[in-house]
């Protein structure tokens, strides 16, 4: 007989053998249960709000197939935790079968409203256990969440027909019915503090009249396809500032997404924007950090007016999945600001404006995939629905001291369209920029960069040393070619960096004066 018949006929016989059983033989288990985790921790939540779903393995080692008598919560049916075993959900289940040498799932997940629990001071650490089996074959795999209290913000909602409210904008003079969820802001809800995190579902929108303030220390937590939009004749005011420990922004306003899970901290796209509509008026944001958006601030309109329409400083915009700071034919002063991790541009001004930023850094690093724009575009149009280009001026754009850098080359585009009558202004003055155009792809007046009109004392394609720009981390150490490279002149407009280091005496370029990075372990 053939050796492969042999093994063939043995296949048979196994399969055959195996098809003829009909159980298997359980014993109870004997506490000797192995699991991925001695703690399953559930990360942060907000009251109310659900978790994301974790998991535990548990593991049979032993050469028996095993039956767990029980598996349940500590806390019974009380309990604010939920599982699921084998795809049943439940708080306690009984006889868990277990074959020799495998595993089983067991998913995690909880909703807890924190106004059940005591003593809670805005937060409560919420513990439970799942217990295996009882008596002196009991094992235990503890469960954590931190619960956080919040204030929340919804649209209103038609009790009748269950339609959630949608916004109705004025958008050139006109009120326009949109399709965004939301509602305008209550007067009670115009000042935010620190007391309590906001979490926002849908648009809030500042009434025209009205000033949303935000002070320092808060936080604010946007739903997916939530923001905030400023009216016409409305303001945004967000206030933060620096803690006494200058390297410590915790007195900072961040406003970023609703999931807490470390997994969506640096998560682009989570949420929309902070949109100022055209007529808006008197908007600043000092120390603040814009994260995770869509588009972390939107700015429409009133490229002529006497004062800017958004004065911005001291703030960080990172990990917008399309701009960071996208101006359109509008008017923004920006000083001590670091924008970076854009999935197009992390500066846009198109169809016109007036820019003026110093001692900014705006940079680049994105790593999700291709990238079509570069870090800095300007642009004096936008195409109708015809295709035709609608031209406006640009005013000036002018960025002085500044680091406009990338893992992509050039990291500048400026992308005018000619008119007589149009005037297209710019001008960068002692930057740090990445600029190699190595196929001669970029021509024209506006890259010839022997212009003073355009471009003077600049520093092109030298390494600013960033610590880590995939990790937002742009401080620039003692090898970046921006140290002591700034003009005085605009060290004395801006005349200490984002985290209140003094600059006047030699001025870095970008937002942060150098440091000496620790050597790594």
């Amino acid at each position: 007989m053939s050796r492969y018949l042999y093994f063939t006929l043995t296949l048979i016989f196994l399969t055959l053998w195996s098809s003829c059983r009909k159980d298997f033989e359980f014993s109870p288990s004997t506490g000797n249960l192995e699991f991925s985790k001695d703690t399953v921790y559930l990360d942060t939540v907000f009251t109310n709000i659900g978790s994301s779903t974790y998991n535990l393995k548990v593991y049979n080692r032993s050469n028996n197939d095993i039956s767990i008598p029980t598996v349940r919560l500590a806390l019974g049916e009380s309990s604010n935790y939920r599982l699921s075993v084998d795809g049943i959900a439940g708080k306690e289940f009984e006889n868990i079968e277990l074959l020799a040498k495998d595993s089983l799932f067991i998913f995690v997940e909880s909703t807890i409203n924190i106004n059940t629990l005591p003593n809670t001071n805005g937060e409560y650490l919420y513990t439970d256990q799942i217990e295996f089996d009882a008596g002196a074959n009991q094992q235990k795999v503890e469960l954590v969440t931190l619960v956080k209290d919040a204030v929340f913000i919804y649209p209103n909602r038609d009790n009748t027909t269950k339609v959630i409210e949608t916004l109705a904008l004025d958008i050139d003079g006109e009120q326009v019915e949109t399709e965004l969820q939301g509602r305008e802001l209550l007067s009670s809800e115009l000042t935010m503090t620190n007391e309590k995190p906001y979490v926002i579902y849908g648009f809030a929108a500042v009434p025209s009249g009205e000033t949303l303030t935000i002070n320092p220390g808060a936080r604010l937590h946007f739903h997916e396809n939530s923001g905030i939009i400023v009216n016409s004749g409305a303001s945004l005011q967000i206030n933060g500032s620096l803690s006494s420990d200058s390297e410590l922004l915790e007195n900072e306003v961040i406003l970023e997404g609703d999931r807490l899970e470390p997994n969506f901290s640096e998560r682009p796209g989570q949420w929309g924007t902070i949109w100022f509509l055209d007529g808006s008026t008197n908007n600043s944001i000092n120390h603040a950090t814009i994260k995770n958006a869509l588009v972390g601030i939107l700015c429409d309109g009133n490229a002529s007016d006497i004062n800017d329409k958004l004065t911005i400083t001291n703030t960080q915009v990172y990990n917008s999945s399309n701009f960071g700071i996208l101006g359109r034919n509008s008017s923004i002063k920006a000083e001590n600001v670091v924008i970076n991790n854009s999935g197009l541009s992390s500066f846009a001004g198109t169809l016109g404006g007036k820019y003026n930023f110093t001692h900014c850094t705006i940079a680049n690093y994105w790593g999700n995939g291709f990238r079509q724009f570069p870090s800095l575009l300007l642009n004096n149009f936008v195409l109708d629905d015809d295709g035709n280009a609608i031209v406006t001026d640009l005013v000036e754009a002018n960025f002085n001291n500044c680091i406009i850098y990338g893992n992509d080359n050039p990291e500048i585009l400026l992308d005018e369209v000619e008119e007589a009558s149009i005037d297209f202004n710019f001008k960068f003055t002692n930057c740090l920029i990445r600029f190699q155009d190595n196929s001669n792809n970029f021509t024209g007046p506006n890259y010839d960069l022997n212009d003073l009109s355009h471009y003077e004392g600049n520093i092109f394609n030298e390494d600013p040393n960033f610590k880590n720009p995939d990790l937002n981390m742009l401080i620039i150490g003692e090898e970046s070619a921006a140290i002591n490279k700034g003009l005085s002149v605009f060290a004395s407009q801006v005349p200490t960096d984002i985290l209140n280091v003094n600059r006047t005496a030699s001025p870095d370029l970008g937002a942060y004066q150098h440091i000496v990075f620790p050597e790594e372990d």
